[in-house]
């Protein structure tokens, strides 16, 4: 099988997504785990998958249809699937992140895991590749903390603001919901939603800038 490389993505592997003030640079979280990233992207290629750069993190498709991510989060490197949720998982690897229905993921912190479950994460690929073909949907359940609507259309604009969202512990979750509900009118609610993007990328909540 002939495997394409995108280069956008060869891109990401140096400088990381771009979207917070630590892109391109040593504190960029992609330095953290880079042999990890490359080791991740290398198995989904072997899978057939097609290889996009959205939201600024690799993508890998299926006849146009989203299957998967390999980026970084603070503290690991992830294969985050999309529809992970109508996965099987009889290994017991995959996991939820925050209040998100639809995806999962699995961390890596050391390349030896990512030898250790090849087989299986190949697997995992193929069968979320099958979910997506058999055109099934994940069923949402109400969420206990509601979502502002503004919120929930921008995790649909860009799923890497999403996947940062949910990287975040409960606590700052639920600072950053209040803090996006309170506003009457939708455009200032969508305002403090682009203000705190870049926040949310580097991992800290609401209020930590005033705490260090």
């Amino acid at each position: 099988m002939k495997i394409t490389l995108n280069e956008k993505v060869d891109k990401y592997l140096i400088d990381g997504c771009m979207r917070c003030k630590y892109g391109g640079t040593p504190q960029c979280k992609v330095n953290n785990w880079r042999e990890e990233l490359e080791l991740l992207r290398q198995l989904v290629l072997e899978t057939g998958l097609t290889e996009e750069l959205k939201w600024g993190v690799p993508v890998y498709t299926h006849k146009g249809k989203n299957i998967l991510t390999v980026a970084a989060l603070k503290g690991s490197a992830n294969m985050g699937f999309f529809k992970g949720a109508l996965l099987t998982d009889k290994h017991k690897i995959l996991q939820q992140q925050g209040n998100l229905q639809s995806d999962r993921i699995v961390r890596f912190t050391d390349t030896s895991d990512i030898h250790r479950l090849k087989t299986i994460l190949q697997e995992y690929v193929l069968e979320a590749v099958q979910i997506e073909v058999s055109g099934k949907k994940v069923v949402s359940k109400k969420n206990p903390e509601p979502i502002p609507e503004e919120l929930q259309q921008a995790f649909e604009d860009d799923p890497a603001f999403q996947q940062a969202f949910y990287a975040l512990t409960p606590g700052k979750q639920r600072g950053y919901i209040i803090n996006f509900s309170q506003p009457k009118q939708a455009q200032t609610r969508i305002g403090r939603i682009e203000k705190y993007k870049e926040q949310i990328f580097s991992g800290s909540g609401l209020h930590d800038k005033y705490g260090k």
